[in-house]
């Protein structure tokens, strides 16, 4: 039994096909239609609005899946569309490979070996892009895509910008992207990373053309803005929640609420007036009006502060559903100090929520920001007296 039959009864077994976006790429796609008939008959081809022979040159293969569209979108639009098709058609796993030559069909069966030893992953092609053919372009955008992906999910890849890729289709199929170009296979990465799925890469050949024969549909100037602006997106993000989520999540996964504050609240190794200002600053953010987005914050400014993490955030669940009515009944006494005309005289009850705030919203900021900070000097001082008194009660005499 040769190796691509050998490899085209594990492709069937794990329900894989491939998928071959295409734009003006004539004179290379039926030799890459062609390299990969030898190991699988699950083909999907995707013509992003050619207005060249790629018609014809298809026509050659009718045996293939075919999804022709007549105005050019780009490349993202068009693996978006291969893939839904692929989920629509049962397939659980999608390699998508480029049309324009630059991959060799005879490296499938990395993707499928490395498939089967990790289960389902993204796999992307790594290529070896120090070789003197590499256009100094792509060395560049190569260093460049990979650096915002380590920032954007803490996963050092070789090769982000590789089309050469397997996809795990159920994983991705609940999830709705927004790219139609170049930076959708960024996008795919970096929101797959942040929901959980693995990325894995294996090694694989690359051809580039000589330069005057190189066919390239990639705009420098547009297409690297759009990237550019899509990082700065996703960086935004990933500071603002994606760190703040992981972090919350890895904190209490396992733990109980009481075995934290033990661990963190008589911690040997931090000093009191740290954890005090901990307790202090949570107890601030959690009482501040910013409705939704109080504990994010918190995080990210303890991150930045260098306070004890797991403090600030049982700190500023303050505002828990239970004690919201107090903590607005007491924002609206403490305004009445800085509101005189129009103030809101308030009674304690169980019929105050999110919606009272905007009786009178000048009274409620003022007031809140106000008891945010009384809070804040009370409980700090409060627990830097507390973790004294428990210092002195557990000294041994001499």
């Amino acid at each position: 039994m040769d190796v691509a039959q050998d490899y085209s009864e594990k492709i069937d077994i794990h329900r894989v096909c491939v998928i071959i976006p295409t734009y003006n790429n004539a004179e290379s796609l039926g030799q890459i239609i062609s390299g990969v008939s030898a190991f699988t008959s699950h083909i999907i081809v995707v013509n992003d609005g050619s207005d060249d022979n790629t018609g014809e040159v298809l026509g050659l293969f009718p045996l293939i899946h075919k999804i022709t569209y007549q105005k050019n979108i780009g490349k993202g639009w068009a693996l978006r569309k291969g893939l839904a098709l692929a989920t629509e058609l049962g397939y659980d796993h999608a390699i998508t490979i480029d049309s324009d030559g630059q991959h060799f069909a005879k490296d499938i069966p990395v993707f499928i070996d490395k498939l089967e030893a990790t289960g389902d992953a993204i796999i992307i092609g790594a290529r070896n892009m120090n070789q003197d053919s590499v256009p100094g372009k792509s060395s560049f955008g190569h260093k460049f895509a990979n650096f915002w992906f380590k920032v954007e999910t803490g996963i050092n890849a070789p090769d982000t910008q590789s089309g050469y890729r397997l996809y795990p289709l159920q994983p991705l199929r609940t999830m709705k992207f927004f790219t139609r170009k170049y930076e959708f296979e960024i996008e795919v990465l970096v929101r797959s990373a942040w929901k959980g799925i693995k990325i894995e890469s294996v090694p694989v050949s690359v051809y580039y053309a000589p330069k005057e024969t190189r066919i390239s549909h990639f705009r420098p100037f547009k297409d690297f803005t759009r990237i550019s602006i899509l990082n700065t997106i996703l960086v935004f993000i990933t500071f603002l929640y994606i760190k703040p989520r992981n972090f919350f999540r890895n904190i209490f996964k396992k733990k109980q609420w009481r075995a934290i504050i033990h661990e963190h609240l008589f911690n040997p190794n931090e000093t009191d007036s740290v954890k005090a200002i901990s307790i202090a600053f949570g107890i601030f953010m959690g009482i501040i009006p910013i409705w939704g987005f109080q504990l994010v914050t918190a995080i990210f400014l303890s991150i930045l502060l260098r306070l004890n993490k797991p403090l600030v955030i049982i700190a500023a669940n303050i505002s828990i559903p239970p004690l919201i009515p107090l903590i607005i009944f007491l924002s609206y006494k403490m305004g009445n100090m800085w509101v005189q005309n129009g103030a809101v005289d308030m009674q304690l009850s169980n019929n105050i929520s999110l919606a009272t705030i905007t009786q009178n919203l000048q009274q409620y900021v003022y007031g809140s920001i106000t008891l945010a900070i009384i809070a804040a000097i009370v409980f700090g001082f409060i627990t830097f007296i507390m973790l004294k008194i428990f210092k002195r009660k557990h000294t041994p005499a001499l």
